[in-house]
């Protein structure tokens, strides 16, 4: 067997490498899933005649700054793709490292967060609001950890000299799965802290 058709082996009926076209699958899954969660918490906040609110336990601020760390990760994500598509391992290395870093760094602040509404009692039973809260952002924060695992197993990948010849496409694909993860954020954002 030649090496071209092996090679093409990774290639779907589509022409698309079939870890990419398995991502995007998979991320239509997730989108699906969260668009039904943000659709139920509209429906409930619009159906609700006296909508509880946070009642200025919210910080917009510590939610800005989150947002704030997410895009950065993101930005730090392309970067990444974009090394490792140079075939740069001190770059990747870093960058990834760097992706990995801020995604921590949003969980802290988000355990923070979770540890000051807890203190001042406010849990998921509180109201409708506060169990969307923290059905919504928990479920994004799982999601936040499960990237962070990813993106850390894939820079132990990076160490490994076959890497850079057969699978460098594991940042691309942990960098679209990274991304998702970030426009969620985007919309839980301005939903939960703004509006």
């Amino acid at each position: 067997m030649s090496q071209a058709v092996a090679a093409g082996d990774d290639f779907g009926a589509l022409g698309i490498p079939s870890g990419k076209l398995g991502m995007w699958v998979f991320l239509a899954s997730e989108v699906m899933f969260f668009t039904g969660l943000l659709s139920a918490y509209i429906v409930l906040r619009m159906g609700h005649p006296a909508w509880p609110g946070p009642g200025g336990h919210l910080s917009v601020l510590t939610g800005t700054a989150n947002t704030l760390i997410l895009i950065c990760s993101s930005m730090t994500m392309a970067l990444a793709v974009g090394a490792v598509a140079q075939q740069h391992a001190k770059w990747t290395r870093l960058f990834l490292l760097a992706t990995i870093v801020l995604g921590v760094t949003f969980l802290g602040v988000k355990l923070h967060e979770y540890q000051l509404k807890f203190h001042h009692g406010i849990g998921p039973s509180t109201n409708i609001f506060w169990s969307c809260y923290f059905v919504l952002t928990g479920l994004h924060g799982i999601h936040v950890l499960i990237g962070v695992g990813v993106n850390a197993w894939v820079l132990l990948k990076t160490w490994d000299a076959r890497f850079w010849t057969e699978r460098p496409h594991l940042v691309e694909l942990s960098g679209l799965y990274w991304h998702f993860v970030d426009v969620v954020w985007i919309f839980l954002f301005p939903l939960i802290y703004l509006l």
